[in-house]
């Protein structure tokens, strides 16, 4: 087994080229089982040093001004305006 994070075990290697030949909405398909199938499971995901460090500190920058905040829907709203 190889460290390199570009290496697709050979069982998948053998199916990559069928995986490709399948349409673009049937790959999409594919790609949201698998994302499911991530998200399914998040505490599995490793989050390193730097990231917990950047949640603290945004998290301590919400809570010292919750209202600087925006909703999703004005974030939503605006890039509607802007398209």
């Amino acid at each position: 087994m190889t460290t390199d994070p570009r290496y697709i075990p050979r069982m998948s290697a053998d199916n990559i080229q069928d995986i490709l030949k399948l349409s673009v909405a049937e790959r999409i398909e594919i790609v949201e089982a698998i994302w499911d199938s991530i998200a399914a499971s998040p505490e599995r995901l490793p989050v390193t040093e730097a990231q917990k460090r950047e949640l603290d500190r945004r998290l301590a920058q919400h809570r010292a001004n919750p209202e600087a905040g925006r909703t999703w829907e004005e974030i939503r709203d605006s890039l509607d305006e802007n398209l």
